[in-house]
């Protein structure tokens, strides 16, 4: 009974695990090739070593157990050999050479921020990729549109990843093609891949970014030229406008999206969103670090906070809801400090600026 147990287990594993899907060992793009050729190699190096300690760790206790007949090899003098110690310094010391090798050339052969001109596999596609609360904004500034949860890319052709998020870090990982990079608020990273066959390869944020993470994903769809520029063409009749008013109620925290699409986009759209100032009468990161770079704005710029302010009106609770904080009060700070400078250390002060602005 036990054993039609195990075996029934086993059967019942056997087929959950069916439904897996292997990308990264079964990759659809160059990328993806040489981060599995690197894994492989990298496994059968230390295979070295770990198959020979499994063999000795069984060998050597049943061939020197205490109640073995033949005792004729033992010897108590026995306290160096030359050999053995090459064995067991040179192997490890030979295979730490060859992984460090192998890391310094697949390290910057897939600097995921190296474009793949050496493939020569035809013009790049530009994607600008936005991770929002909780879903990824695809814009083409090439073509002028724009998707949610879906991307589009052309067989055959590098794809120019730019990368940013609206609030938390997350990361963008199509396991099928390689490559994982983080997007960052306030920040614009890269990312170049190529799907070298056509098909729908599932992507997601790889990074727990909240109550909505697991609803994070994608379909990539590698399509040949003629099928890409019919999908431009069909969004660019079917989709909607995106500018700075759409893109701030797009912004607001979603879990499980559908797919929507954009026939136009605002130029200049996305170098706002990695500037933190979408929104009218926020200051721009470039500018804010400028002034920073010139000595700040001072006591006088006390009163202009709420335009340097941008985490405050993304607040969210554990349920991934809005929370609408009270506006900040920098009057009463600045009113204060010139009343009297010292006051601003008092406890009842500290009391009530906590109170006010959290």
């Amino acid at each position: 009974m036990l054993r039609l147990r195990t075996l029934l287990l086993a059967l019942a594993s056997a087929f959950a695990l069916s439904g897996c899907q292997y990308h990264v060992l079964s990759p659809q793009g160059w990328v993806g090739d040489q981060q599995r050729n690197l894994l492989i190699i990298s496994t059968l190096l230390m295979l070295i070593v770990i198959i020979p300690v499994l063999i000795m760790a069984v060998y050597f206790p049943l061939k020197y157990r205490a109640d073995r007949d033949d005792t004729s090899d033992y010897d108590p003098t026995f306290e160096h050999s030359n050999k053995i110690e090459v064995v067991i310094w040179g192997v490890p010391i030979l295979i730490i050479i060859a992984l460090g090798y192998f890391t310094y050339v697949y390290t910057h052969r897939l600097d995921p921020y190296a474009p793949l001109d050496h493939l020569e596999a035809g013009a790049p596609v530009e994607v600008q990729a936005v991770s929002l609360d909780w879903k990824w904004l695809f814009i083409y500034p090439e073509f002028g549109v724009a998707s949610v949860n879906e991307l589009a890319i052309p067989e055959g052709r590098p794809v120019n990843f730019s990368l940013t998020s609206s609030t938390v870090m997350n990361t963008l990982s199509i396991p099928a093609l390689g490559g994982m990079v983080y997007s960052m608020a306030g920040m614009e990273t890269k990312l170049h891949l190529i799907a070298d066959e056509t098909g729908t390869f599932p992507g997601r944020s790889a990074h727990y970014s909240g109550p909505g993470f697991s609803h994070m994903t994608f379909d990539t769809l590698s399509m040949s030229d003629e099928d890409f520029n019919a999908w431009i063409t069909d969004v660019k009749a079917k989709g909607a406008t995106l500018d700075r008013t759409s893109y701030l109620e797009l912004e607001k925290p979603t879990i499980d999206e559908p797919v929507r699409y954009y026939g136009s986009v605002e130029d200049a759209l996305f170098r706002r969103i990695v500037e933190l100032c979408v929104e009218d009468g926020k200051v721009c990161m470039g500018h804010m670090m400028m002034q920073d770079e010139l000595g700040g704005g001072g006591i006088e710029g006390i009163p202009n906070a709420s335009a340097y302010s941008y985490d405050r009106a993304r607040t969210i609770d554990g349920f991934g809801n809005l929370i609408e904080l009270p506006d900040v009060e920098v009057k009463a700070f600045h009113e204060a400090f010139w009343n009297d400078p010292d006051a601003i250390c008092s406890p009842d002060f500290v009391f009530a600026e906590k109170k006010n602005n959290g």
